[in-house]
């Protein structure tokens, strides 16, 4: 009889067990499966002055369509377009804004080309917020890939303080898909990416204070696409050469003036002199 109940008391216990594994299981499941949507941060917005296209585009070049859509639309006024160097004088920038360029009738004074060399969005960060505030923008959008909005989005938040306000958007990602990420191996390297870039961009902005417009440390001038010039700095003048040039004496005014001498007329004048002291 007792045999029995300890079965049974077994049995309980054994059941009991594979009922929290099975809710502890599904819990887990969701809150992976919703970690995904945790990242994208999808904001709504009728209209924003200007938008800011980070650097990091696919071969698609679908942040580009995505703001070209919205000026076509009339709910974009502006876009400023990051790339960085990858040549001597050639800029990530540059075909972007050429291929941007091929989706409508735009305004060319509404385009801006940003180059710069920055390695992270905290660095590109640094570049454009300067130039945001000294122009006054007030509301800007931040097209960046889905899974980035959000620590893109705290990035520019605690660089800038209460001015510009940024709002970022889900460009629907061909790769990564908030509902589906789990069954996409691309999407989960990329879940896995962005939730550790969070969590040491949250690090890097300890202690952090919003920049000002005084703070800009571009070498290169923000222009728009009108202006046509070449905003690429070139380094290598700027350092001193090794071997100095050497220097030039200037030419006086009194040797330019001098006449020629007359070395035969010199010699007469000394050989009657000598004759004329011997008398």
């Amino acid at each position: 009889m007792n045999d029995k109940n300890v079965r049974k008391s077994h049995k309980k216990i054994f059941v009991l067990i594979g009922i929290l594994v099975a809710l502890a299981a599904v819990f887990i499941y969701a809150t992976v499966t919703m970690s995904g949507h945790w990242l994208v941060k999808d904001d709504e917005f009728e209209h924003v002055k200007w938008a800011v296209i980070l650097d990091g585009q696919s071969a698609n070049l679908e942040r580009n369509d995505y703001v070209a859509d919205l000026m076509a639309q009339g709910k974009v006024d502006s876009v400023m377009i990051l790339g960085r160097r990858v040549y001597r004088t050639k800029s990530n920038a540059d075909f972007y804004v050429e291929d941007f360029m091929t989706q409508g009738r735009f305004n060319p004074e509404a385009i801006f080309i940003v180059h710069h060399d920055d390695p992270s969005t905290l660095f590109e960060a640094q570049t454009v917020i300067p130039w945001l505030k000294k122009h006054k923008a007030d509301t800007v959008l931040l097209v960046t890939s889905a899974p980035a909005t959000r620590r893109v989005a705290k990035i520019f938040k605690t660089l800038s303080g209460d001015s510009p306000v940024y709002l970022t958007a889900d460009i629907r990602d061909h790769v990564y898909n908030p509902n589906t990420w789990l069954f996409n191996r691309e999407s989960r390297k990329m879940w896995i990416r962005e939730w550790f870039a969070l969590a040491v961009s949250c690090f890097d902005l300890l202690g952090a204070t919003p920049l000002t417009e005084k703070d800009s440390t571009n070498v290169w001038k923000i222009h728009s696409k009108a202006e046509e010039e070449s905003p690429l700095l070139d380094l290598q003048s700027l350092i001193p050469s090794a071997t100095p040039e050497p220097t030039k004496e200037p030419l006086k005014l009194d040797s330019l003036n001098e006449q020629p001498k007359d070395s035969a007329k010199t010699d007469s004048l000394k050989a009657k002199a000598d004759s004329t002291s011997t008398n």
